[in-house]
């Protein structure tokens, strides 16, 4: 990154050459995920049902928002007779005790219509303290939602639905993980996801599923008209796959 800043400035005849352009850097460790399955999905939302920030999760797992594009959208950004929301914007702290909205770049209309219904339902503020902020996830009093909250509230739902810890972030990974399953095509996740190249996809989420490696191959075992391969046949036995190497 800092080479590419660097980079920058020297084609901006700011500095006169990049001091960093010679700086070996080692082959970057891959990020671990850790997506959560369709059957641990439907039981978080269903521990989170009746807490406030409910839709707030459901759509973070329908659409694969990040956590401050949630908290940064606003009414006049979602279309609830079309079901559709727009994301121009991203909330982020800044600092101690101070969060601030940031231009993301206009992304394509989502369109999470079935997440978006309670929001649609939802009852008039009528409290004496509430403020108008504009926001559609907010506080009791109608402001902004810090972020550590939410993470806060998040760790507290996970423990509540008896899963393993995760970051927010992972929720995203989630949804790009749960729709290869379910057959839509890389450059269609791309779109929703909002990466700016189609490789940026491929590279992070080219680990689907074991569990998807191993439906492919039974299901071109089948084709051929061969039974799917299994481990062993026996505990005497020598295993399968040695057998069909010699």
């Amino acid at each position: 990154m800092l080479k590419s800043a660097l980079e920058h400035a020297v084609r901006e005849e700011e500095i006169p050459r990049n001091a960093a352009r010679n700086v070996h850097t080692g082959t970057p460790r891959p990020r671990r995920f850790e997506p959560v399955t369709a059957d641990e999905a439907g039981q978080f939302l269903a521990a989170t049902r009746g807490h406030r920030s409910h839709a707030l999760f459901e759509l973070a797992l329908h659409t694969g928002l990040r956590k401050g594009e949630l908290l940064g959208l606003r009414w006049e950004d979602l279309d609830l007779d079309a079901g559709t929301a727009v994301i121009r914007r991203t909330l982020q702290r800044r600092r101690a005790h101070h969060a601030a909205h940031q231009d993301a770049g206009l992304r394509a209309p989502h369109r999470p219509s079935h997440p978006l219904r309670p929001l649609a339902e939802a009852p008039p503020r009528a409290a004496a303290a509430w403020q108008r902020s504009g926001h559609v996830f907010t506080t009791v009093q109608g402001g902004a939602i810090e972020p550590t909250n939410l993470t806060r509230a998040f760790t507290r739902l996970l423990r509540k639905a008896g899963l393993r810890r995760i970051r927010f972030h992972d929720l995203r990974h989630s949804t790009a993980t749960l729709l290869p399953e379910q057959g839509v095509e890389l450059v269609v996740i791309k779109e929703l996801l909002g990466h700016a190249h189609i490789g940026v996809t491929a590279t992070v989420y080219a680990h689907v599923r074991l569990r998807l490696q191993r439906d492919a191959i039974d299901t071109l075992s089948t084709a051929l008209g061969s039974p799917a391969i299994t481990t062993g046949n026996g505990d005497n036995d020598e295993p399968l796959a040695c057998a069909i190497v010699r």
